[in-house]
């Protein structure tokens, strides 16, 4: 017997055994003979959490445990700056403070002019620059304090009289007994006074200290900024680094533009009111004008807040007419400010929604005070900056103009607003360059 005979004996001899047990064969032949019938295959069917829950219910979930960790992970992270704001403060206002001086180090290094030296040089012609400013302030504060004093007198006195002339009908007895209440209640807090000042003297130790830590540090970023970043770079995985480094290019320059434009903002804000309160003749106008530069670096909050201490002083100081005209030149340059300088100048350097500074602002002081809202702003700048360019350009190549994505707007119909007027403005002065190529140079 062949050995194909053999194999179909054997086959044929196990179609019959499995007849014989009523058990179905590997492949049994259907009703007409030709179609083989596949057997039938017995499988659990236990339902699990994906057959039993809705698709948007475990979307939602999936979504909300994720969300959970963030905020975790954003509060372990609050809190850590809370515990070393001490150190962290002033290394974000050296940084500041770096962004502002680096140009100037920057073009004595390309004179000819070693690091150590032309950083040093920046950092004491600041210091000159701004403990001169201080000393002028000062000086002309205590000249006009014995003017002032008797002014806030006089004024006090004015309002003391349009408050009884008002329709609120405010004696002097009544005022009397207002300021015997607040004389009252300063005597009995003369402990939670004590302790205040101990607060302070503790604040002003801190200050100092946080001193010294910014001048070491800003000495260091101008000599050595670039190296340092490159250092941290290198900690990061072989992929990430050069999309880091970019990153972190274009947000440097982003950190510079909006310092620049913020210090040429303040200016003629302080610039402005500082001249109308000398024609109006108000005490202590160079310190207010210095207060005014000085609240322009907090954008919206610091300004209204500056301008409110103006108004007060030339009404306590010159009387209600004057303290009128005041708040007028404030509102006049606060306008020039908002639809001027603004859009103009702080446009090329940054472009943020007005909400997103505002909660950026309010965020800060509740983190970290004064100084936080100080920083609130050009740290939104310098992340908007850094996650826009790793959206765009994942794999860490250069913008196709060479220019920062934290100037251009987020919002379609802005950007495009902006696009059609410089094509218009290109339109009219034929020598303009054309638009960037989009293509990216040799050696980039």
């Amino acid at each position: 017997m062949s050995w194909t005979q053999t194999v179909r004996e054997r086959t044929r001899a196990s179609i019959a055994a499995a007849a014989n047990r009523n058990v179905p064969p590997p492949f049994t032949v259907g009703p007409d003979l030709q179609e083989p019938v596949a057997p039938v295959v017995l499988v659990n069917q236990t339902p699990n959490s994906a057959d039993v829950l809705p698709r948007g219910v475990r979307t939602a979930g999936a979504w909300a445990w994720r969300f959970i960790l963030f905020i975790v992970a954003g509060y372990l992270l609050l809190r850590i700056i809370a515990l070393l704001q001490v150190v962290l403060i002033p290394i974000a206002v050296a940084l500041l403070l770096a962004a502002m001086f680096q140009p100037a180090a920057a073009a004595l290094v390309r004179r000819g002019a070693k690091k150590s030296l032309a950083a040093g040089v920046v950092l004491i012609a600041a210091l000159v620059l701004v403990f001169g400013g201080l000393g002028l302030i000062v000086r002309t504060f205590i000249g006009q304090l014995d003017t002032l004093s008797a002014k806030v007198g006089d004024g006090l006195g004015e309002v003391q009289r349009w408050l009884a002339n008002s329709p609120m009908h405010v004696t002097d007895a009544q005022l009397n007994t207002y300021v015997d209440k607040i004389r009252e209640t300063i005597t009995s807090s003369q402990g939670s006074i004590t302790t205040g000042a101990l607060n302070t003297a503790a604040t002003v130790g801190e200050v100092v200290t946080g001193f010294f830590l910014v001048l070491f540090t800003l000495f260091f970023f101008l000599r050595d900024g670039g190296q340092i970043w490159a250092f941290i770079c290198r900690l990061l995985p072989r992929e990430a680094r050069v999309p880091t480094a970019r990153s972190g290019h274009y947000a440097w320059h982003t950190l510079v533009s909006y310092v620049r434009a913020t210090v040429l903002v303040a200016f003629v804000d302080a610039v402005g009111i500082g001249i109308g309160l000398l024609v109006l003749r108000v005490p202590m106008a160079i310190p207010l004008a210095a207060l005014v530069f000085l609240g322009a670096f907090i954008p919206v909050v610091g300004a209204a807040i500056s301008g409110v201490a103006a108004v007060l002083i030339a009404l306590v100081a010159n009387g209600p007419a004057t303290a009128l005209a005041v708040l007028a030149v404030v509102i006049a340059v606060q306008q020039l400010e908002g639809h001027v300088l603004q859009p103009l100048i702080m446009g090329r350097a940054v472009a943020l929604h007005p909400l997103a500074v505002i909660l950026a602002i309010a965020i800060g002081i509740v983190v970290a005070g004064i100084v936080g809202g100080l920083v609130a702003v050009p740290l939104l700048a310098v992340l908007n900056t850094a996650i826009r360019y790793l959206v765009s350009h994942p794999n860490g190549e250069p913008t196709p103009d060479r220019e920062s994505p934290g100037t251009e707007p987020a919002d379609d119909d802005e950007a495009e607003r902006e696009d059609r007027a410089e094509d218009a403005v290109r339109s009219l002065d034929p020598t303009s360059p054309p638009p960037a190529s989009t293509s990216v140079p040799a050696g980039a």
